[in-house]
């Protein structure tokens, strides 16, 4: 029975981990640590079936746990083909239509510092930023 709560122990502390890594902002955030607190009870219950030698109902528990573990983890890339209009980016960045270079580059720096995925931004909007100081800077 001290195998068991090792196993248990250890779900544990790799949903800790895991949840300390989350870097997206609430919308997938949420998800994902919904996902993992939930996978991490049913890879539980497929260790407890497994103890009571319920073979068949552990299998189906942790293939379960394990593809909510996976379907949680993949990132789904949200790029946009039309291309952005001036007005769109210069609303985007909130300058006006006779904005100087310094003038779209200083509000792009200040946008990004907060829409940076490393400060807690998301790589959606972070690109969106780019692509409008690209589009005012270049046309």
């Amino acid at each position: 029975m001290s195998l068991v709560w090792l196993a248990l122990a250890a779900i544990a502390v790799w949903a800790l981990v895991r949840l300390g890594r989350q870097t997206e902002g609430p919308g997938r955030g949420h998800w994902r640590v919904t996902a993992t607190l939930f996978s991490a009870v049913l890879i539980a219950g497929a260790v407890l079936l497994a103890a009571r030698g319920s073979w068949l109902a552990a299998a189906a528990l942790a293939g379960a746990g394990l593809w909510l573990t996976v379907a949680s983890r993949q990132r789904t890339a949200a790029t946009r083909t039309e291309a952005m209009t001036p007005a769109e980016a210069r609303s985007l960045l909130g300058v006006s239509a006779d904005a100087t270079p310094q003038q779209i580059n200083a509000a792009w720096k200040r946008l990004m510092a907060r829409a940076h995925p490393d400060q807690g931004g998301t790589e959606g909007l972070a690109s969106r930023l780019n692509a409008a100081r690209d589009r005012l800077l270049k046309g």
